[in-house]
């Protein structure tokens, strides 16, 4: 009876031997076969955006190695392999995630997927072409980064028009304000722009700046004399004679003078002194009034001669209807009146003609000189009738 604890015993620790044998078996199997199954993947390198990563893949395909580290790769990624590529040693994949970016032209936008990172990259793929006056957000050159928006300002040509100089400029929409600011257009005080300052700058636009100066000039300049005048009865109505000759004098002025692009716009007298006074011209008017009544009858020793006599009307060519005495001739249609030379005839002489009658001398013209008269008749007709012909004529005073 005491053998059969020992025997229990012993069975006991050969069954505990007998398991771990078996565990050692199983765990050099599975170690085993990981290290086999480890020594079969092919060693692959993924570069994604610049990262590395060192993989070891049972893949067969580019795909499938990406589907192995559950990688989403999108139709608008960048791949150095096709996803349909065979897997071989030592691969190095590079792997460009695109990413969705805004570009806003004028106000319009759109949006591209892309795996470039510089500005202008973006911009050919996008097909954008930029010129050199546009305006754009992000400088060409730079690389886009953390910004998912490209902003541009397309731009237009516009004739700015600085005073005197006219040019074609270029801009991009903005404020008439912003446009002359970049164009380094700088306003004096009163200076004006003939555009809103507010409004947009649109292509075609003429933004139109209007230079304005004041200055101050100091001139002398004559002053015209005053003419006055006396009544002198000596001489016929109508007639006057200078009795003594005037002279100008002379005024300082001090002007302020607006100018508008360099043309005077305004001109204003703000002080002015005498220097010189001036002296008035003189002048007697006649007052005399030859009557329009003759006398009829004859004067003994009287002035008797021959002269040649045409006729002619009040309402001739050039005939203002009044004589060089002053007489109005059409207001007096029964008057008997000639036209003398008063080196021979004097004005105002009452005369009797032979064929015309009595009558006085009140009137003179270009063509009576010397021996010749001109009789007043009515019309055009006594004219026509009377002609050119000698006749005797009698000064009776």
């Amino acid at each position: 009876m005491s053998s059969s604890p020992i025997k229990k015993l012993l069975f006991g620790i050969k069954h505990q031997q007998l398991l771990v044998t078996i565990l050692f078996i199983a765990l050099l199997a599975v170690v085993t076969t990981f290290v086999l199954y480890q020594g079969t993947k092919t060693p692959v390198t993924i570069i994604a955006n610049g990262e590395e990563m060192n993989i070891l893949t049972h893949a067969e395909t580019v795909e499938e190695l990406f589907e192995e580290e559950n990688i989403d790769i999108t139709r608008h990624d960048k791949l150095s392999y096709s996803l349909d590529a065979k897997i071989k040693p030592g691969m190095t994949i590079e792997w460009i995630k695109a990413k969705p970016v805004t570009i806003i032209v004028d106000g319009k936008e759109q949006e591209i997927w892309t795996t470039e990172t510089k500005v202008k990259d973006i911009l050919n793929a996008a097909n954008i072409k930029v010129s050199d006056h546009d305006k754009v957000s992000i400088a060409l050159d730079k690389d886009l980064g953390d910004e998912d928006k490209i902003k541009i300002n397309k731009a237009f040509q516009v004739t700015l028009v600085d005073g005197t100089e006219e040019k074609q400029v270029w801009s991009t929409s903005t404020t008439v304000a912003n446009f002359l600011k970049q164009q380094g257009i700088t306003l004096n005080e009163l200076d004006r722009v003939e555009n809103k300052l507010s409004d947009n700058v649109k292509p075609n636009d003429r933004i139109t700046v209007v230079r304005v100066e004041k200055v101050t000039d100091v001139v002398e300049e004559e002053i015209d004399f005053p003419v006055q005048t006396k009544s002198d009865s000596s001489l016929l109505k109508g007639k006057e004679k200078v009795i003594s000759e005037g002279k100008k004098g002379k005024v300082s002025r001090t002007y302020e003078i607006t100018k508008e692009n360099g043309k005077v716009v305004n001109k204003v007298i703000k002080d002015e002194k005498i220097i010189e006074q001036p002296k008035a011209k003189v002048v007697a008017v006649g007052t005399k009034v030859v009557t329009a009544q003759v006398s009829r009858g004859t004067s003994a020793g009287g002035k008797e001669f021959y002269v040649i006599a045409t006729a002619y009307t009040p309402y001739c060519n050039g005939c203002s209807g009044t004589s060089a005495s002053g007489i109005n001739l059409r207001n007096n249609p029964n008057l008997k009146l000639i036209a003398v030379d008063p080196n021979l005839i004097p004005l105002g002489s009452k005369v009797w003609v032979e064929g015309y009658g009595y009558a006085i001398a009140g009137d003179t013209g270009g063509a009576i000189k010397g021996n010749k008269i001109d009789v007043l008749v009515q019309t055009k007709q006594e004219a026509s009738s009377w002609g050119r012909k000698k006749v005797r004529i009698k000064v009776l005073n």
